[in-house]
């Protein structure tokens, strides 16, 4: 858990954008960790298009292609005192500090959790839009498909905060279980999963009511989460057991167990569906598992793979190294590494930018 100084997290976050891409043309956000900023990337070439900074310490990050807003989550939390004690910055004016960092009426969540916050950010501009506090470290970040809603998932509280993105403020709190590491959509924009990796289950979350409707079991360390494209089937990262989980979402049922190897970190599908890639973190592969067939194929990446994303209409996936400062970018079939994005700090929960 990450502790600093909140001075350094009001400042505004900055976009400096010199090649950015024009609108419609595919762009992806890589969150850098411990170096404050999100850079973005032409995902066919690896150049970079530019960099939003003094986001501190982002690990999670969201979007939708019906939000205007990418959501960053800031894996730091301070006390809330010493936040509400910290004056704004001499060059910014009262509204704009107002406007920039803004917090709910009254405290939502835990009363003895410090707080974090999540930076709203025009996903056109990457210019920053609001701060909303939220009560404790974010680890990851999910859009619903609708775009009304985005939820922050926070370890050391054991919850999700739950923020409404017309009104751009903190809703609710909703505790799920130990250690939310997670969270991911299927077919219904009103109901998030979380996975609880202290307790091996998965919550789903109604948004409007802000309650669990039920917790499905989900192995003994569940992470990263996958639907299915028809919203049927979810794919779970049970991580230090080193397996993925098919579950059956309707009924929760356990359909299969894919036993991958050492520990594993990040998932996703292929974009037509069919196979489940897995970063498998400690054995320094990437690894493909065919849904149809359930063969496991795997190739080597070395350091250390860590976040997995599926770039649509490339036949690509990036994948960043735990270890080193750099983003992999990997043939989708063959599994081979075709090229390196270097990068600052570590490369965390990456969000693709589709044409519009």
């Amino acid at each position: 858990m990450f502790r600093y100084l909140f001075r350094s997290s009001i400042a505004l976050a900055t976009a400096t954008l010199p090649m950015m891409a024009g609108a419609g043309e595919l762009r992806v956000f890589i969150p850098e960790g411990s170096a404050d900023a999100v850079r973005i990337v032409d995902p066919q070439t690896g150049a970079s298009l530019g960099r939003i900074e003094n986001l501190l310490v982002v690990h999670g990050l969201a979007g939708s292609l019906n939000s205007p807003y990418l959501v960053a989550g800031s894996y730091s939390e301070v006390d809330r005192e010493e936040a509400l004690a910290t004056p704004k910055p001499t060059d910014v004016s009262r509204d704009e500090h107002a406007a920039h960092h803004a917090k709910p009426p009254a405290r939502i969540g835990p009363q003895d959790a410090g707080i974090s916050l999540l930076s709203v950010l025009d996903a056109e501009s990457g210019e920053l839009v609001r701060r909303i506090e939220v009560p404790g470290a974010v680890h990851h970040v999910a859009i619903s498909p609708d775009g009304k809603f985005a939820v922050a998932t926070h370890p050391a509280s054991d919850g999700v905060s739950i923020v409404d993105l017309t009104s751009l403020e903190l809703v609710a709190w909703v505790p799920t279980g130990p250690m939310s590491n997670y969270a991911v959509f299927g077919a219904d924009p009103g109901a998030v999963y979380i996975s609880n990796a202290g307790n091996g289950t998965i919550s789903e979350v109604d948004l409007e009511r802000g309650i669990v409707r039920r917790n499905l079991l989900a192995g003994e360390d569940p992470e990263h989460l996958v639907t299915s494209l028809d919203g049927t089937l979810m794919f779970v990262a049970d991580a230090a057991i080193g397996r993925v989980i098919e579950l059956e979402m309707s009924s929760g049922r356990e359909l299969r167990r894919f036993e991958i190897g050492g520990e594993i970190h990040g998932l996703d599908l292929s974009e037509d569906g069919k196979r489940v890639l897995v970063a498998a973190k400690e054995t320094d592969r990437i690894v493909s598992v065919s849904l149809g067939s359930g063969e496991i194929t795997s190739a080597p990446l070395s350091p250390a793979p860590y976040h997995l994303t599926t770039i649509p209409g490339t036949d690509r996936i990036l994948v960043s190294s735990r270890d080193e400062p750099k983003v992999w970018i990997v043939d989708a079939d063959s599994l081979s590494a075709l090229g390196e994005i270097p990068i600052e700090g570590e490369g965390h929960q990456m969000v693709v930018q589709p044409p519009s």
